[in-house]
């Protein structure tokens, strides 16, 4: 193994893997060295994620590279957005990390707007209005338990509190913080206009720095533990900003896909736009490497059909679901991004009622809702591609869909015949890919953003698929 491998821990929702990168003979070659599944569970009536556990996986993951001899240069991690674990000065743990599906967000929205009217915090923060997104998260914090708020001594998003365990440092990583609703689109920091004007203590919310900063070695706990040191880097540790990072190099014009649990759709803009139409439209501005911005649309992608398959009892695999969706005749679609969707009792009973609601067969056998879910996915991309030219003032000429959704043939042709547009799938590790490319840019292996994009699309196939 080159001594210059570099380790990405790319951390979901559902699940997350350790994936080592190196570069040989000018391309990027991959190895997985650890898989785990992840996932919410219940505790006192909330959704929450198990931190100590996550990190035991980690470290699970980093001791696997010593026992194969396969010993990283560098580590980072990048995981969802929008969720944080509070600690108090010691580095201990405040409440629990509560996930963004919980529905303790309820209401906090309006209660937002008492402080700060949606308008003015778009227009400030540029950030798509989701429940889900910190801000509305640590209103909710203060209304209900503003005990814990007074005992926390910094607020870290999910890699950040990772990146501490590890290297005993605490910063705030931009790309991870640009989801939380709480910086300036504009200025890339810490927005203290919104902050105070919400009641929340601005001693929690530390050094913001840029997407490849080097916190340093591991702390002497963790050499212990892991029989190694690796310097750590925090990569763009949204994992939509790493997995934009690894879009094959290609038209300037082309909208991007990050298709998972989430479908991230947007285009990549050196300025934000705040506009009211852009607000209208739901449209957010999130960090991404280098600074450039990520101007998208949050559409719950294939979340959807992960839950049909769960609660279908799991014995239908995914591809099996794609074959049945390709024989069924179902041609009712529905609203993706409406609300009912985001932590339904039953995602089935969902699908049909929306379904139904417009005047449509609710759709019954698996293939049915397979179906149903992908054109309703396609309508979606179809209709944002629409809403991205309007805003953007540009036409755009192709679709460019990275990430493990972008295997789904299937999807990929219903996309390119809604869109009307080619649609380039691949790579399918875009994430861990992202990531790993700008440790090797921190570490001095790759020169730049540009080679970094260039070396990925030498290195994995990319289908094109047309309209």
């Amino acid at each position: 193994m080159d001594c210059k491998s570099h380790l990405a821990i790319d951390i979901g929702a559902s699940g997350g893997r350790h994936i080592l990168g190196w570069l040989e003979a000018g391309k990027l070659q991959t190895e997985e060295i650890h898989r785990f599944p992840n996932g919410m569970t219940q505790v006192d009536g909330h959704l929450c994620w198990d931190v100590e556990s996550l990190f035991e996986e980690v470290l699970k993951g980093l001791r696997k590279c010593a026992q194969l001899n396969k010993i990283p240069a560098s580590v980072g991690i990048d995981t969802w957005g929008v969720d944080f674990v509070l600690i108090d000065g010691d580095g201990n743990v405040v409440g629990p990390t509560v996930a963004y599906r919980d529905s303790r967000t309820d209401g906090m929205d309006s209660e937002v707007s008492r402080f700060i009217p949606e308008s003015e915090l778009y227009s400030r923060a540029g950030l798509q209005k989701m429940l889900i997104n910190t801000i509305y998260q640590v209103m909710a914090i203060k209304v209900n338990t503003p005990q814990l708020l007074e005992k926390a001594a910094h607020l870290l998003m999910m890699p950040d509190y990772l990146h501490y365990r590890l290297s005993g440092v605490i910063k705030n990583e931009y790309t991870i913080a640009s989801t939380s609703g709480l910086i300036n689109a504009k200025s890339k920091a810490w927005d203290d206009e919104i902050i105070t004007r919400c009641g929340f203590p601005r001693c929690i919310f530390g050094d913001i720095v840029p997407a490849g900063t080097i916190l340093g070695g591991f702390t002497d706990d963790i050499k212990r533990i892991t029989g190694f040191d690796c310097t750590v880097i925090m990569p763009p540790s949204h994992d939509t900003a790493s997995a934009f990072l690894a879009v094959p190099a290609g038209s300037e014009r082309s909208v991007y896909i990050s298709s998972g649990t989430w479908s991230l759709m947007g285009v990549e803009l050196f300025d934000p736009i705040t506009s009211e139409a852009g607000r209208v439209a739901n449209f957010t501005n999130e960090g991404g490497f280098n600074y450039r911005y990520r101007y998208l649309k949050n559409i719950a992608g294939l979340w959807l059909l992960q839950s049909v398959h769960k609660e279908l009892g799991g014995g239908t695999g995914y591809s099996e679901l794609v074959v049945m969706a390709q024989e069924s005749g179902c041609d009712s679609i529905f609203d993706v991004n409406h609300e009912r969707f985001t932590a339904p009792d039953s995602m089935i009973t969902a699908i049909r009622d929306a379904c139904l609601e417009t005047g449509q067969t609710g759709p019954d056998s698996p293939g049915d809702l397979a179906r149903c879910i992908f054109r309703s996915l396609a309508a979606s991309y179809a209709q944002t591609r629409k809403d991205l030219e309007s805003l953007t003032g540009t036409v755009y000429d192709s679709v460019n869909i990275i990430g493990g959704g972008s295997q789904n043939d299937y999807l990929n042709r219903l996309t390119a015949a809604a869109c009307g547009l080619p649609v380039y799938a691949g790579p399918t590790e875009g994430t861990a890919l992202g990531n790993i490319a700008s440790q090797m840019i921190s570490s001095g292996v790759l020169p730049d953003f540009v080679s970094a994009r260039n070396t990925i699309v030498k290195s994995f196939d990319i289908r094109e698929v047309l309209p």
